[in-house]
């Protein structure tokens, strides 16, 4: 039986470790974090990440966990709206779906399916050394512990340790955007104001930018963007650097940042793209969504890739029965077809729409302004087709389905 090891209990690792496991894999995924990652926001069901889920059997599940949506809306200081987009605006395909829901919850959803299929956990844990052998892959882990593996994937985000070690420093890949966000979780209180399903967006002129959007059971998720190529990783640095940009900041800016201090899930990081032109594989290991093409949260498709990415890459090792023989010229032909299969798509993904930093972040008051006016003129019927045609190929895609056999066999225990 092959034995693959996955890099990093996120959404495309987990998906792929589930596939695999289903297909007569022996699956691996090895985790730095203590456990299951929480926060990020929410990942919409549109194209082809709907096309996935329900070719995984896990799509009425993700369905019970949507989060009300009903648009979003552009608003001034003291909250009064200058534009909006509802969830049916662009036939549905707008910035905001009312097929939504959180980061958390899929990625929740997609980790238990894996666990029901059998796959292996090593939380608090990493690589540290990937060495080829006539076999497979000898890989060291921080532990202390050595095992050899057929195949080792790298689906560790965009500062992906793996990508380090096999293909080199994140700085030969890395393309910044320019801007920096920070989200966490706001639990509401008595005398917080509720969002009643709407998005918030907030902004002031230097590229700074504030949003609030919808959770479960009186949370919502916050965002704070600005201008920045690398941020500190030290977390007192980082709420420092926060207050400064911010200072003096309107809205519920100041409520913010205060909540961002006690917040469990609170994050920070760069906005980047990762382009590796050469290729995603050496040898028999490979990377999957943001370890290998980052597309970046503007392009609002991070969710729909790295699901995509583990199908085609399920459906390409079970094409060549990997998991019967796990020889090198099966692997390597396996690994060329899933680059063939996701070049494409990944590439079309990467085009972010003309002026979308702009966009999130306007770096004058005109800005913000033009910004909202062009909000609510791209919703005009007579402006659709150009919509359509300044978006074309950049948005969500139809999946090809996971082939039967790939993650549809029945668990154990018979669900």
């Amino acid at each position: 039986m092959a034995h693959a090891l996955i890099v990093g209990a996120g959404i495309a690792g987990d998906t792929l470790a589930r596939c695999l496991a289903r297909d007569g894999w022996r699956v691996t995924v090895v985790e730095i974090a203590p456990a299951l990652r929480t926060g990020g926001q929410t990942v919409d069901l549109r194209g082809d990440s709907r096309q996935v889920l329900v070719d995984l059997g896990v799509i009425d599940a993700a369905l019970e966990r949507l989060v009300p949506q009903r648009g979003i809306a552009w608003i001034r200081a003291d909250g009064s709206r200058m534009a909006e987009m509802p969830v049916e605006a662009f036939g549905g395909q707008g910035f905001i779906s009312h097929e939504e829901l959180l980061r958390a919850d899929l990625a929740a959803l997609l980790h238990d399916e894996a666990r029901a299929a059998g796959v292996v956990y090593r939380f608090a844990d990493t690589i540290d050394a990937l060495t080829d052998t006539d076999g497979g892959v000898d890989v060291r882990f921080r532990s202390g512990h050595s095992a050899v593996f057929d195949l080792v994937v790298g689906a560790d985000g965009t500062h992906s340790r793996t990508r380090a070690l096999r293909f080199g420093p994140e700085s030969r890949y890395r393309k910044p955007l320019g801007l920096a966000h920070a989200w966490f979780t706001l639990q509401e209180q008595p005398g917080t104001a509720r969002l009643d399903g709407w998005a918030l967006s907030y902004n002031e002129p230097g590229r700074r930018g504030v949003t609030a959007r919808p959770g479960h059971d009186g949370q919502q998720q916050v965002g704070l963007t600005f201008a920045a190529s690398t941020v500190p990783r030290d977390r007192d640095e980082q709420f420092a650097l926060l207050d400064t940009v911010f200072a003096g900041t309107g809205w519920r800016t100041a409520e913010f940042l205060d909540a961002a201090r006690t917040a469990p899930d609170f994050a920070l990081d760069t906005y980047d793209q990762i382009h590796m032109s050469d290729s995603w594989s050496d040898s028999r290991v490979v990377l999957i969504g943001d370890a290998a093409w980052c597309a970046s949260p503007l392009s609002g498709l991070g969710t729909a890739l790295g699901l995509r990415g583990a199908a085609e890459l399920a459906r390409a090792l079970h094409q060549e029965a990997v998991h019967e023989k796990a020889s090198s010229a099966r692997v390597a032909a396996a690994l060329g077809a899933f680059e063939a299969a996701m070049r494409p798509r990944v590439a079309a993904a990467q085009k972010l729409l003309p002026g979308r930093v702009a966009m999130v972040a306007p770096k004058h008051r005109w800005g913000v302004r033009v910004n909202a006016l062009a909000m609510r003129m791209l919703q005009a019927r007579a402006l659709l087709p150009l919509v359509e045609k300044l978006a074309g190929g950049r948005g969500h895609e139809p999946a090809v389905p996971v082939p039967v056999g790939v993650g549809r066999q029945p668990a154990p225990d018979g669900r």
